[in-house]
């Protein structure tokens, strides 16, 4: 139990968030990149996350701030549902078997921007 509350409790937006590791608004923009994430809605448009949710929420984290994808990546992860595994940074020698040329373009961009984090 995580906070005083069972693990089949529903969480709010603020419960959920501290839960994951991120802020809300991250949680908010991840409902609108993510369509397997629909959180119930009450009066006033409050959420509430039940397990199933926090689950996913934990996924999402993971592809994208441990595995280093990027949100079009972790969405075809997802709907994919096999376990995402971040691609081997090739050396210089091809990889054995062809990525498409979208997945090869996401991986230059993701070294792209992992450099620009690093400088």
């Amino acid at each position: 139990m995580a906070g005083g509350k069972s693990d089949t409790a529903f969480r709010t937006i603020s419960e959920a968030a501290d839960a994951i590791g991120v802020p809300q608004h991250v949680l908010r923009f991840w409902e609108t990149r993510f369509p397997q994430l629909q959180p119930l809605k009450r009066a006033g448009n409050r959420r509430y996350y039940r397990p199933a949710d926090m689950a996913l929420l934990e996924r999402i984290r993971g592809l994208l701030q441990d595995q280093g994808l990027t949100i079009r990546g972790a969405q075809q992860a997802l709907a994919a549902k096999a376990p995402a595994v971040a691609p081997p940074t090739a050396p210089a020698a091809a990889p054995a078997l062809p990525f498409s040329p979208d997945f090869t373009r996401l991986l230059a961009v993701r070294d792209q921007l992992r450099a620009a984090l690093a400088a």
